[in-house]
C-alpha cells in the first residue's frame, strides 16, 4: 500500500449541500429557511439564552447577596514559598511569576507567616502580615511594601 492508494471509505465523505441554487435542486426558492420569521432573515437567530420572549431562566432565578464590582483579587503565598530563592536574593513580582509561584493575573500579591525561613531575602510585595515580616526580618532580610 502507498500514500496515493489511500482513500476515504465509502460512503464516508459527501459534497456539501449547495442550497439556494434553484427550484429543480430541492434546496432552491427559501433554500431550506422555510417563510417568514426571524431565523429566514439574513443575520437571523436569537442571542444565547433567549427563550422566545419568556422571561429567561437567569432572571427568573433569584439573586442573593452582595456583589462588589471593585473587589482586589489578591494572590496569597506564605514564607514556606520563598524558600526556593537563594540567599540575598530580591524577591518581587517578577521573580515570584518567573519561579512559577504566581500563575494568573492579580491585583495584589500578599505575604503571610505561614513556614519559616532561614536564610536572608528582600522581598518587594504587594502587602505583607506582621508575622510575615517579623520572620523575613529576624532570619536577616527585609520586606518593602509597595503600593
Amino acid at each position: 500500500m502507498k500514500l496515493n492508494d489511500l482513500s476515504p471509505a465509502k460512503g464516508s465523505r459527501s459534497s456539501r449541500n449547495r442550497v439556494g441554487r434553484g427550484v429543480g435542486s430541492g434546496w432552491g426558492k427559501t433554500a431550506g429557511r422555510g417563510s417568514k420569521g426571524h431565523r429566514s432573515r439574513s443575520g437571523g437567530g436569537v442571542r444565547p439564552g433567549f427563550e422566545g420572549g419568556q422571561m429567561p431562566l437567569h432572571r427568573r432565578l433569584p439573586k442573593r447577596g452582595f456583589h462588589n464590582l471593585f473587589k482586589k483579587a489578591i494572590m496569597i503565598i506564605n514564607i514556606r514559598d520563598l524558600n526556593r530563592f537563594e540567599s540575598g536574593s530580591l524577591v518581587d513580582e517578577a521573580a515570584l511569576i518567573h519561579a512559577g509561584i504566581i500563575k494568573g493575573k492579580y491585583d495584589e500579591v500578599k505575604l503571610l507567616g505561614q513556614g519559616d525561613i532561614t536564610h536572608p531575602l528582600t522581598v518587594k510585595i504587594g502587602a505583607a502580615s506582621q508575622k510575615a515580616k517579623e520572620k523575613i526580618e529576624a532570619a536577616g532580610g527585609k520586606v518593602e511594601v509597595i503600593a
